[in-house]
């Protein structure tokens, strides 16, 4: 069971069209964390991207493209992390795999949220701090969904960012395996939330997370910010 304290984050990005012996990528890896008894994998679907070819794909409404690109997250200990990687260096052909050092703030029975959401507020460059929180797109606080209330909290708390991710597929401690189906707008797939400000912002933060999550994951990790940019609200698109 995953416990609070220094943890790892492997990270793999990787095509939706990348197969493994005739089967989905991401579906093996999954079958692999599974099996090494990996505490929770959650799997994203790009709105948007491009890859080694250069072209420059996006997900339209009602279109099953398969040329999007994927990640799949894992947070576990550093022992189960690397008795994984050997596996996942065969199956991954071509893309990219990340082991980070991250710090859990908090782990519980099971992963939960939905939607998206993006806060842009202060200038924010160089050392700052990624929380990254997984819940269920089911989980619900005072009536609403979760992510919508985290969200609404931390833009109170003038918190920096924060983005939603709905996943494509995954499971978490209570080992059933979740996969979008076709036309489906809600279910038990969980949901990444990330944040990222100053630790002294951040910080801020925690309590608020420790309050609302009451199963999930809420990890920390060290970042460095290179660029920071974002629109005018008085400007709008013509």
């Amino acid at each position: 069971m995953l416990t609070k304290g220094p943890a790892k984050k492997l990270t793999i990005y990787t095509d939706e069209a990348d197969k493994f012996h005739g089967k989905p990528v991401y579906e093996v890896l999954l079958d692999i964390f599974f099996k090494k008894k990996i505490i929770g994998v959650s799997v994203f679907r790009g709105m948007a991207g491009y890859g080694s070819d250069g072209v420059f794909h996006t997900a339209k409404i009602l279109e099953l493209s398969t040329n999007m690109p994927v990640k799949i997250e894992v947070v576990d200990s550093e022992e189960k992390i690397n008795k994984v990687l050997p596996d996942v260096y065969q199956v991954v052909e071509k893309g990219l795999v990340e082991v980070a050092d991250t710090n859990v703030i908090k782990a519980r029975a099971e992963v939960r949220v939905v939607g998206k959401e993006e806060v842009e507020r202060m200038k924010l460059e160089g050392k700052a701090k990624m929380l990254r929180v997984i819940i269920s797109e089911d989980d619900e606080w005072e009536g609403e969904p979760l992510y919508e209330a985290i969200v609404k909290r931390l833009i109170f708390s003038d918190i920096a960012g924060a983005t939603v991710y709905k996943a494509i597929a995954g499971y978490g401690p209570h080992k059933r395996y979740h996969k979008k189906k076709t036309l489906a707008t809600h279910g038990e797939l969980p949901i990444l939330i990330t944040i990222m400000d100053t630790e002294e912002n951040i910080n801020k933060a925690l309590p608020i997370l420790d309050e609302m999550v009451q199963e999930g994951i809420v990890a920390l990790s060290d970042v460095n910010v290179i660029k920071y940019t974002h629109r005018d609200i008085g400007m709008e698109s013509v």
